[in-house]
């Protein structure tokens, strides 16, 4: 076998030559001077000199005593390092798969040498993997991870919502089939919403969270009513209305706390509305029974549990989840144009949703999922007569991204198109949560 040294250790076996011959040298030229000196006739003054001259020697020896030790010591460490390349070019690793790792370091586990060696030079720290709440980042809000203990999270959101509806109502009875008495009612309805959510989020434990929302509507209407009786009336409205909207409470809890990878999170939740915006009860209505005003509420009360589910498989997080909204129902009493609304019993509402965010990298995120939402059909007692609306159906693709700042704030932005008639045509939303 041919043993191959590395080019330091031939320099430091030249440079410990060297420093030999340095040494050996001054202490002859101090023998000969020593030799010369003792063989002239002597005086006071002569012996003096000598006498200096042996101190002098007597501490240049001790330095270079001092100098000997310090280069056995570095000569020492040469010939450790040299075994140690000797004995790494015996065995069956390659010395050029060793560069990068050290001389210090220690030789791969056995285990190594029955697969294949790592592709990345040994000792470089692999790329780390994204957090799953840098995954999760651009899901829908309240499917998430919850907000850590004793951290408060701010959520500023800007929603954007258009739609558009046309609907045709007749108000009467038919005597016979084609044959109708009564009010027929044609209305083509184009809506834009803005609201403004201010949001609070707190840890009260690691898998506990409290949610505070506030949110402030502005709405514009424009509507174009068609109404025969006796003879056709056309009408064009324009509405608007800014007020505050229904505020909300929840709670989240994690219901499981997984300690391996790969692993469904499941969150149950539980938020009740209340009726802080303006019920559509509270708005005015003219002769004909159409608003001239706009509500920012529902005038209901509302409770909804739900239950998600978040399952990292990276980089990918699949999440999905469904919810009941029930509406509490109560006595309007209220004459709307020339008839009188008793109770009414709004149309509760089934909820669901899946979809998937992946992670770009640290900071990048996007996540594309569908959500459906059936609303029963809404109970109401009018002018003494128990009426019963059609259900509905609303679904919505949506399409979310999310880019982290930093480890405490991040932009996301989301958007959602109609995939139903009863679904709002756009929905845009921009968020802006910070944690401190």
């Amino acid at each position: 076998m041919t043993r191959t040294f590395s080019t330091s250790s031939v320099r430091a076996a030249f440079g410990c030559a060297a420093s030999l011959a340095a040494i050996a040298t001054p202490l002859q030229a101090n023998a000969f001077e020593l030799d010369s000196e003792s063989t002239e006739p002597g005086n006071q003054a002569a012996e003096t000199g000598i006498a200096e001259q042996l101190k002098l020697m007597r501490e240049e020896i001790s330095m270079q005593r001092e100098m000997i030790q310090q280069q056995n010591a570095t000569i020492a460490r040469q010939q450790e390092a040299i075994d140690i390349l000797l004995r790494r070019t015996s065995g069956d690793f390659d010395l050029a798969q060793m560069r990068g790792a050290g001389m210090e370091q220690a030789a791969p586990p056995p285990m190594a040498a029955a697969g294949p060696l790592p592709d990345a030079p040994v000792g470089e720290a692999p790329p780390p993997e994204p957090a799953v709440e840098a995954m999760v980042a651009a899901v829908p809000e309240g499917q998430g991870v919850l907000t850590p203990n004793g951290r408060l999270t701010l959520d500023t959101s800007f929603e954007y919502t258009n739609s558009s509806a046309n609907r045709l109502v007749f108000r009467g009875f038919e005597l016979i089939p084609g044959l109708q008495v009564g009010l027929i009612e044609a209305s083509d309805v184009d809506r834009d919403a803005l609201v403004g959510t201010v949001s609070l989020r707190y840890g009260i434990t690691d898998r506990l969270e409290i949610e505070g929302r506030m949110p402030v509507m502005y709405r514009h209407d424009r509507i174009k009513v068609t109404q025969l009786r006796d003879e056709g009336i056309v009408r064009t409205l324009k509405l608007e209305e800014s007020d505050i909207g229904d505020a909300e409470i929840a709670l989240r809890y994690q219901v499981n706390a997984p300690t391996e990878q790969n692993r469904m999170i499941g969150i149950a939740s539980l938020r009740v509305k209340s009726t802080t915006g303006k019920s559509p009860f509270e708005v005015g209505f003219d002769s004909f029974g159409v608003a001239t005003g706009l509500p920012t509420g529902s005038g209901f009360w509302g409770i909804q549990p739900g239950l998600s589910f978040l399952l990292p498989s990276d980089p990918v997080v699949i999440y999905g989840g469904m919810s009941f909204l029930y509406h509490l129902p109560k006595n309007v009493d209220r004459m709307v144009g020339d008839v009188l609304v008793g109770r009414v019993d709004p149309g509760d509402a089934a909820s669901a949703n899946i979809g998937f965010g992946f992670a770009l990298n640290p900071r990048f995120s996007f996540s594309l999922g569908y959500n459906h939402t059936y609303i029963f059909p809404t109970e109401q007692i009018i002018g003494g007569t128990k009426q019963r609306s059609t259900h509905l159906q609303s679904g919505a693709f949506a399409f979310g991204m999310s880019y982290r700042l930093d480890e405490r704030q991040s932009i996301n932005f989301g958007l959602q198109l109609g995939a139903t008639a009863d679904a709002p045509g756009l929905s845009v939303v921009l968020r802006l949560p910070i944690t401190f």
